[in-house]
């Protein structure tokens, strides 16, 4: 009866525990490094993961390099091949937390510091502004950073360095869904 106990109380605990997680395989993050009067240099990636711990305000994401979209072909191939280096660096991630987070104030704006991890170098990421809001048992997290292309030694040629910023701005959205 001890074990039968035991193993109810265990399966209760996790069952308890994965209640306080809210994930997606289909976030979106979109970057852009345009230069007015040049082409627009945009990419979205629609698969990104992210998982979002509401107990502690943890929150992480991964982001698949190879995954991102240009409206120009070239453009990704020259992305993945020449500045990102997908094939060696084949992952981004950030992995952070929410500041003062709260349970019983979802529907605000919140700050999240962390660590970007792109091209094989991390970089700490201050007081990221994002908002948060639950409609019906999803969070829905919007928000964006700038950040630049050198401090990930990602080397911008001079031929190409008037139609590319050396600073990217960095949007995204995830609809994160309670597991």
């Amino acid at each position: 009866m001890k074990k039968i106990a035991s193993i109810i109380l265990l399966c209760f605990g996790m069952l308890v525990q994965a209640q306080s997680k809210y994930m997606t395989k289909t976030g979106s993050v979109t970057f852009e490094a345009s230069v007015p009067s040049f082409e627009e240099v945009k990419a979205t990636n629609t698969s990104t993961t992210a998982i979002l711990n509401t107990e502690n305000g943890e929150f992480a994401a991964l982001i698949m390099v190879k995954g991102f979209r240009f409206k120009n072909a070239l453009m990704e191939e020259h992305f993945n091949e020449n500045y990102a280096e997908s094939n060696t660096y084949p992952k981004a991630t950030f992995k952070g937390a929410f500041n003062n987070f709260s349970t019983k104030e979802l529907n605000n704006t919140f700050t999240i510091d962390g660590t970007l991890t792109f091209h094989g170098v991390s970089k700490s990421l201050k007081d990221i502004k994002v908002t948060l809001s639950e409609i019906e048992n999803v969070l829905k997290l919007t928000g964006s950073f700038n950040v630049l292309a050198s401090d990930f030694k990602i080397e911008i040629p001079k031929i190409v360095s008037n139609k590319l910023s050396n600073e990217v701005a960095v949007t995204f959205e995830f609809e994160l869904f309670k597991k």
